[in-house]
C-alpha cells in the first residue's frame, strides 16, 4: 500500500478521501466517480472527509436534477426568467438551416427541438464544449418568450462552466509519478479508480485489472475480455470517466455506432474515446452483416464511409462478456459465447488483444478502497489528454525502440503489440519519454511481456476459429533490443 503522506505530497492538490460509506450515498444516487470526487472535493472539511451524510445527500439531490424534475425547471425558466444551478451532461448541435446551436440533457429529457444557445452565451463558452460537442458541466436555463422573430418559444443555456477545477499539467503529473515505483504506482492507480490495493493476492491481479484502463488512454485500442460475473467489467467502463460510452444489452444500429446516412448526427465511435459492448450476448444488431463490415473497416483504419459522409473516430472497440470460471480455457473456443457477428477470423483479427478476466477476482468488500486516493475525475482527465496524438507518438516512439521482433512478423501480431506495449507505457511510466530512461526489467515484466500474452491469446481463438487460415501460425517472438546509448 502506498504510503498517504508521499501520495498527498506528490499529488496535494488532487487526492480525495474515498469514504465507502460516503462513496456508497453517491452508488444509491448513480452518480459516476469522476462526478463524485468533484463533489467530494467540494464539501470535504478541513479534513478531507464528509462529516455530515444528511446534508451531502441533500446537496446530491438539489444539484443533480432527475427527470421526474423537468418540468418543476421548465416552470422556474419560464416564471422566473432562470434556474438554480445544476449539474448535467449537455449535448451540443449545430443546424445548418436554422444557423442555431441548441442542446440537449438527455438524461432529463430535453431535447434539441426545444431549446437554443444565444450567440452571446455560445461565444462565451464555446471553449469548453466546442471539441467535445458538449459535456458535463454546471448548467443555468432560461426561457425565450414567442416573438417576432420566434414563432415558438424554447429554453435557452444561460450558463454552463466545465465542472472540472483542476489545471491538468502532464508535465507536473509525470514529475509526480517519477516519485513513485512500480509497485507503488500500481496501488496509485487502483485507488484512483476506487480500489483497494490490499485486497489484491498479488502484482497480477492488480495489473490485470489496470488493463481495462488501457483504452481510457490509448486511440482506437480494441479489446475482448470473457471474465466471470461480479468482477466489476460494467462499472469501470461505465462509471470511471466520461469520455466513453457503454452499451448495455438492446438492440445496436449501424448509425448509432458510425452515425447517420446523412452525416447530421456523429456516432458512438466518433464522440467517444471507447464503445465497450457490455453482455455482448444479450447485444441484438439490426443488421448483422452490415454491423459485420462497418466494424472490419472501422477497427482496421479507424474509418469508415456511411453514405457520402467519411467518418473518422478515435474510440476503441471492447466486448466485454460473462464466462463460468471453469471455461476459461485459451486453447479452447471461448469466443463461441460471443454473437455471430463475431465468428468471423478477419474482424476477430482487428482486437488487438484479450484480457484474462481469469485473474480478476470477484467483487468483495475488501477490495473497496478506503483511504486517501488520487481523485477519479483528474485520472480520468489524464488519461483523456495522453490520448492526444503528440502524446502517443512520444510513447510510441519508445516502444518501437525497445522492442525487437523477427522481419517475417504477422504485420497484425506486430501492431498489437506495440500499441498494447504503448499503452502500458503510458499508464505505468508516464514519466518515460526516452528508452533509455526505463528499467529494462520493469518494461518487460509490466509492458511487453502482457502484451504478448493478450495478442497471443487472439491468436490461438483465431486457430479455433479459423484453422485453415490461422493453424499453425503462432506469434512471433517479440523481446527487448539493445538500446544505442
Amino acid at each position: 500500500m502506498v504510503n498517504t503522506e508521499k501520495l498527498r505530497t506528490a499529488f496535494p492538490d488532487t487526492t480525495v478521501y474515498k469514504d465507502p460509506n460516503i462513496v456508497a450515498i453517491f452508488k444509491a444516487a448513480s452518480i459516476p466517480s469522476f462526478l463524485r470526487d468533484w463533489i467530494l472535493k467540494r464539501k470535504a472539511e478541513s479534513d478531507g472527509r464528509i462529516h455530515d451524510a444528511e446534508a451531502l445527500r441533500k446537496y446530491i439531490y438539489e444539484i443533480i436534477p432527475r427527470r421526474e424534475n423537468l418540468l418543476e425547471l421548465k416552470d422556474a425558466a419560464r416564471s422566473e426568467g432562470l434556474t438554480k444551478k445544476f449539474l448535467a451532461k449537455i449535448e451540443i448541435q449545430f443546424s445548418v438551416r436554422s444557423n442555431e446551436y441548441t442542446f440537449a440533457i438527455p438524461e432529463l429529457g430535453l431535447g434539441h427541438a426545444e431549446t437554443l444557445i444565444d450567440d452571446y452565451v455560445w461565444n462565451r463558452i464555446k471553449n469548453d464544449v466546442v471539441k467535445t460537442a458538449g459535456g458535463w458541466g454546471l448548467v443555468q436555463l432560461g426561457y425565450c418568450s414567442p416573438g417576432d422573430d420566434k414563432p415558438r418559444g424554447c429554453f435557452t443555456l444561460l450558463e454552463y462552466k466545465n465542472f472540472c477545477p483542476y489545471t491538468i499539467d502532464l508535465d507536473a503529473y509525470r514529475e509526480a509519478r517519477s516519485q513513485f515505483t512500480a509497485e507503488e504506482w500500481l496501488d496509485v492507480v487502483l485507488g484512483a479508480i476506487d480500489y483497494n490495493p490490499e485486497g489484491y493476492e498479488d502484482w497480477v491481479q492488480k495489473h490485470t485489472v489496470l488493463t481495462r484502463l488501457l483504452p481510457f488512454i490509448e486511440p482506437r485500442l480494441n479489446l475482448v475480455e470473457l471474465a466471470p460475473k461480479g468482477t466489476g467489467k460494467s462499472y469501470l467502463f461505465g462509471r470511471v470517466g466520461k469520455y466513453g460510452w457503454l452499451v448495455s444489452g438492446g438492440t445496436l444500429t449501424r448509425a448509432k455506432m458510425f452515425g447517420d446516412i446523412n452525416g447530421k448526427s456523429p456516432g458512438l465511435v466518433a464522440t467517444n474515446d471507447f464503445v465497450a459492448l457490455d453482455e455482448i450476448q444479450s447485444i441484438k444488431f439490426h443488421d448483422p452483416s452490415e454491423m459485420q463490415g462497418g466494424l472490419k473497416a472501422y477497427m482496421e483504419s479507424g474509418e469508415i464511409t456511411v453514405g457520402k459522409n467519411r467518418i473518422i473516430g478515435g474510440a476503441g472497440v471492447i466486448l466485454l462478456g460473462n464466462i463460468p470460471q471453469t471455461e476459461m480455457d485459451e486453447t479452447r473456443d471461448m469466443f463461441q459465447r460471443l454473437p455471430g457477428v463475431f465468428h468471423e477470423s478477419a474482424l476477430l483479427d482487428r482486437f488487438h488483444g484479450f484480457i484474462r478476466g481469469r485473474d480478476i477476482p470477484r467483487m468483495s468488500e475488501n477490495l473497496k478502497i478506503n483511504g486517501w486516493a488520487l481523485n477519479t475525475e483528474y485520472f480520468s482527465e489524464i488519461m483523456h489528454l495522453l490520448r492526444q496524438p503528440a502524446e502517443t507518438l512520444i510513447y510510441r516512439h519508445v516502444v518501437e525502440r525497445l522492442v525487437d521482433y523477427p522481419i517475417n512478423a504477422d504485420t497484425r501480431d506486430t501492431e498489437a503489440v506495440l500499441r498494447l506495449c504503448t499503452a502500458y507505457l503510458k499508464l505505468m511510466f508516464p514519466h518515460v519519454a526516452d528508452p533509455n530512461g526505463i528499467d529494462r526489467w520493469e518494461f518487460k515484466r509490466y509492458c511487453l511481456r502482457p502484451a504478448v500474452q493478450m495478442r497471443t491469446v487472439i491468436r490461438q481463438q483465431l486457430q479455433k476459429i479459423d484453422p485453415l487460415e490461422y493453424g499453425g501460425k503462432n506469434i512471433a517472438a517479440y523481446t527487448l533490443h539493445e538500446v544505442e546509448q
